[in-house]
């Protein structure tokens, strides 16, 4: 279940990717480059601080194909996908919860303390939307008050903290996407947001 999810995550992470390249009038080989890096991006920035190699794509180069065939196929159906915005944000948060899911498992095969477990998840989660939005120019959503980092992190600790105190991993995963997805879609339709700090000359005065 968590790996059919993952891969549903994968494409709707494409496909809205691919949007965001459209709308900056990039050709088809900068549309699929612009998914590749939001679709995979927080696995191989979390692979390569692990030192887990080769990389999750490398050892199945199908994930390529599944994630470049999502963005052409946005491009066929731009004007529809556009219009299911909330289906995405749904998916979307579904994605970060089991992202980072994945993340914490990576970490733990290899050892690792557990902040770094939580770290790692976090990236899983989060570093292909910064690449996305870093290559098209603009501000990270992540470092603009929204909760989603925070998400993640709260994800990471409760699923972490179940596995430690022995409880099965199958029920863990559930009990992650019960905390994680709520919080997020709650986020959203509530407008939480982090504190800004907020700075300018004015103040130095």
């Amino acid at each position: 279940m968590l790996m059919i999810m993952f891969y549903v995550a994968m494409t709707a992470e494409a496909m809205t990717a691919a949007l965001a390249a459209g709308r900056r009038n990039m050709d088809w080989f900068g549309v699929c480059i612009i998914a590749c890096v939001t679709a995979l991006g927080g696995g191989t920035a979390r692979d390569m601080i692990l030192d887990h190699y080769p990389l999750y794509w490398v050892r199945n180069p199908y994930i390529l194909v599944l994630v470049c065939g999502a963005a052409l196929l946005t491009i066929a159906l731009a004007r529809v996908v556009d219009k299911l915005r909330w289906p995405f944000l749904l998916l979307d948060a579904v994605g970060l919860v089991v992202f980072t899911i994945v993340g914490c498992n990576v970490a733990i095969e290899t050892n690792a303390h557990p902040i770094i477990i939580i770290v790692a998840g976090m990236v899983t989660g989060i570093v292909g939307g910064i690449l996305r939005d870093v290559l098209c120019n603009d501000i990270p959503l992540v470092f603009h008050g929204e909760l989603y980092a925070t998400v993640s992190i709260v994800t990471g600790v409760v699923y972490y903290l179940g596995l430690l105190g022995g409880l099965p991993t199958d029920l863990m995963v559930l009990v992650a996407l019960a905390v994680g997805f709520p919080l997020r879609m709650l986020s959203l339709v509530l407008k939480w947001e982090m504190p800004k700090f907020v700075f300018d000359r004015d103040m130095r005065k």
